[in-house]
């Protein structure tokens, strides 16, 4: 079926709607270095969030999601948009409809809005900043509004922040809005500073492991990580002058580590110092084509989730240090916060199906229940599309 076909199904018309896209986004190095002061380094995926859509003659808003169909079409009013628990998943492009008006842009007149996402759900890909940055996509174009695309981003985040009540970081908005085919981005999450790095995976493709496991302490245990990071800047400021550590170099922790009081904020501390060397290395090693190097990167960044951040857990673990010993891999982490989620892997494209059969026999002995895997290529960020998806 035809995404136009199922909208005109919805919404009927005769009009041509159009139609929109935002991936879905991987993390390919530093995790947990985001609200430490570091860098992140992630790329848009081929899985995304699409929006048909065409303008209406007076004030409403409709929402329908193929994804939710029991939900049915969700009204709202271009003067009334605030957050609503009854309006479930619509809440996400409500927001992000009011924070462009907010902004000062006028919208003349409502929408018939239908949404699809292929992204996995509870993934831990970032399925709602994608049907946030795909509303504002929608918008900036049906409507002829300017919007510059980090200013987009950040209200992607606000919304985030403020109106559904996630204290989510900008990572995600920002892969997904300033996402580059073929490139990740470095990205310094406190400065907005990004440079894009060649990602160019001829032989390899980019393997997504879903744990399925469900991600019940993911939300606790971010806060304390967190706060457990603060508590040893704080040592570290006694006499050392940062903000934040992503500001130091291995090399200067290594010389003041003996001031964090508690040894476990210590190992706290040093993943986030490491990491974020590590993603400043990825990008060296991309820029030279080195895929090998990357991936030994990817690994090592493993490790210290592990064994100094201590977010993996039996699911994680086993998935990757699984893959480590398969011909064919190239490299593997955890990515996203941790206990459950996700998984990626770089894998040699003929040796895919074997490692994939491999994983997950070893998995499901394990574990007790499968895995499911995803081959995402490197994509663009949002964007207006005029190839309809069949699903």
């Amino acid at each position: 079926m035809n995404l136009v076909t199922d909208f005109k199904r919805v919404f009927p018309t005769s009009s041509q709607p159009r139609m929109f896209f935002a991936p879905g986004r991987i993390n390919l190095i530093g995790e947990h270095t985001d609200y430490n002061g570091g860098h992140v380094f992630p790329a848009a995926i081929s899985f995304g969030t699409y929006a048909v859509a065409s303008k209406r003659t007076d004030q409403k808003l409709r929402f329908y999601s193929i994804n939710f169909p029991e939900a049915g079409v969700i009204e709202s009013d271009i003067h009334a948009l605030d957050y609503n628990e009854a309006d479930s998943w619509a809440n996400y492009p409500k927001g992000m409809i009011r924070a462009i008006i907010e902004k000062g842009h006028q919208l003349e007149t409502g929408a018939d809005i239908l949404f699809y996402g292929n992204i996995p759900n509870g993934a831990g890909l970032s399925s709602s900043a994608s049907i946030e940055m795909v509303t504002g996509v929608l918008v900036e174009e049906l409507f002829d509004v300017t919007l510059d695309r980090i200013d987009m981003v950040k209200l992607g985040q606000h919304v985030e922040n403020n109106y559904i009540g996630v204290n989510s970081g900008i990572m995600d908005q920002f892969a997904i809005g300033m996402g580059k085919q073929d490139h990740a981005i470095l990205l310094n999450c406190q400065t907005l500073e990004y440079h894009y790095a060649p990602l160019v995976l001829e032989n390899h493709s980019i393997l997504i492991i879903n744990t399925n496991k469900q991600r019940t302490l993911a939300g606790s245990k971010y806060n304390e990580r967190r706060s457990q990071c603060e508590t040893a800047l704080a040592d570290l400021q006694e006499e050392l002058d940062i903000t934040s550590l992503g500001e130091l170099s291995k090399e200067a922790f290594e010389q003041n580590k003996h001031l964090i009081k508690d040894p476990i904020h210590a190992k706290r501390a040093k993943h986030a110092v490491y990491e974020n060397a590590r993603t400043l290395e990825a990008k060296a090693k991309l820029e030279e084509n080195d895929i090998q190097a990357f991936g030994k990167l990817m690994n090592a960044s493993h490790v210290s989730l592990k064994e100094d951040y201590a977010v993996t857990g039996e699911e994680l673990d086993t998935i990757v240090e699984t893959a480590w010993e398969l011909d064919g891999v190239v490299g593997a982490r955890m990515t996203g916060a941790g206990f459950g989620g996700c998984a990626i892997a770089i894998v040699e494209n003929g040796k895919l199906d074997t490692v994939k059969e491999q994983i997950q026999s070893t998995y499901k002995k394990k574990i007790g229940y499968e895995a499911t895997f995803y081959t995402a290529n490197i994509g663009d960020g949002a964007k207006e599309i005029t190839e309809g998806v069949m699903r």
